[in-house]
């Protein structure tokens, strides 16, 4: 009865805060470090694996919200390279999980509607072949797009990332194609997984935890962060209008 009461209340507060948060500055990108499925499942008295699909099934919520309030990236961390030490039984459920959503991304009229763009980033040959084989149908059945872009971190590592990035400066150094003296910032971040997108201005992690795990760490110099006590699959609409909120409230100083 309680609850019944309470939802045009919550609705109300909902309503409240989208306006409030629609008259400031909306970030552009959003990176989102997705923790706490296996918790949620702990709580839900579910098998970890099913945690991780009810957390597979906020991602779609999530990009609708985005969509719906202008933010043109999102940059979801799904996979990071130490997850690859999980269990076996985990992470063959894991890999049928990635299977399965990206290759529902070819026939999503929600995708094609809203003209969403879906890039992996990291290192996806580590993944089984019908991993590989899903990314790719879901690249290109979406490369045509540019109203907005989901960026996938998969076997992703922030350190990995600008190693990466160091490595292709040094070959092209080594190949007379670069010189030291032509190196600068831009230099590296159009080598890194994610070049052509923009930095992420608020980085979100789920379920309490305050560390950003290797995540995007280049382009996450000036980012604000914002730690939310909720466990991914849990997250509402509210949650990430109150991120904004307090994004919005800050002054970003840029080292200034």
């Amino acid at each position: 009865m309680l609850k019944v009461l309470a939802r045009p209340v919550y609705r109300f507060y909902e309503y409240l805060l989208e306006r409030d948060v629609k008259d400031g500055d909306i970030p552009t990108h959003i990176g989102v470090i997705m923790d706490g499925n296996r918790r949620a499942a702990n709580m839900l008295n579910i098998l970890p694996w099913e945690g991780h699909r009810l957390g597979a099934e906020k991602v779609n919520d999530l990009i609708e919200w985005c969509i719906g309030l202008g933010i043109g990236t999102v940059t979801l961390y799904a996979f990071s390279t130490e997850n690859f030490r999980r269990t076996k039984e985990e992470l063959d459920h894991l890999f049928d999980l990635f299977e399965e959503y990206l290759n529902n991304v070819a026939g999503d009229r929600r995708i094609h509607s809203n003209r969403v763009r879906v890039k992996a980033i990291g290192k996806i040959r580590l993944f089984p072949e019908r991993v590989q084989r899903a990314v790719r149908r879901a690249e290109k059945a979406t490369e045509g797009y540019s109203d907005f872009l989901l960026q996938l971190a998969m076997g992703y590592g922030g350190r990995e990332e600008v190693l990466h990035a160091v490595r292709s400066i040094a070959l092209e150094v080594k190949e007379g194609r670069l010189t030291p003296s032509d190196i600068t910032e831009e230099t590296i971040s159009k080598r890194l997984y994610t070049k052509g997108a923009p930095d992420p201005q608020l980085i979100i992690r789920t379920s309490g935890e305050e560390r950003i795990s290797n995540f995007l760490l280049w382009q996450s110099a000036y980012s604000e962060l914002y730690f939310c006590e909720t466990y991914w699959p849990m997250f509402r609409r509210i949650d990430l209008l109150r991120a904004i909120r307090t994004y919005q409230r800050r002054e970003r100083r840029f080292g200034r």
